[in-house]
């Protein structure tokens, strides 16, 4: 077992057992869409791409890729942004 899963499993049972949320324990993303205008991620490490369709936001070892039209950045904080716009798909890449 590779050094980086046994970490990662060795906090997600430390999390359980703490009963402490996932995305503090492990530094996931957090994302609330609201209906298709608006996606909120917390936890994101930059913006990879932007585009008026398209919006690649850098999270951990991924990338979250939103398309859609109209879209627009609001909210760019350090550890939180938000994309408004018509919201197509939201999407996990590797």
């Amino acid at each position: 077992m590779a050094w980086k899963e046994f970490k990662n499993k060795f906090k997600r049972k430390l999390s359980d057992y703490l009963e402490l949320p996932g995305d503090i324990m492990l530094d996931l993303p957090k994302i609330v869409l609201v209906g298709n205008l608006q996606v909120f991620i917390e936890n994101h490490r930059g913006i990879q791409e932007y585009h008026r369709q398209l919006v690649r936001v850098v999270v951990n070892d991924k990338v979250i890729e939103i398309t859609g039209e109209n879209l627009a950045l609001r909210n760019i904080l350090p550890d939180e942004i938000c994309v408004e716009g018509q919201i197509a798909s939201l999407t996990f890449i590797d």
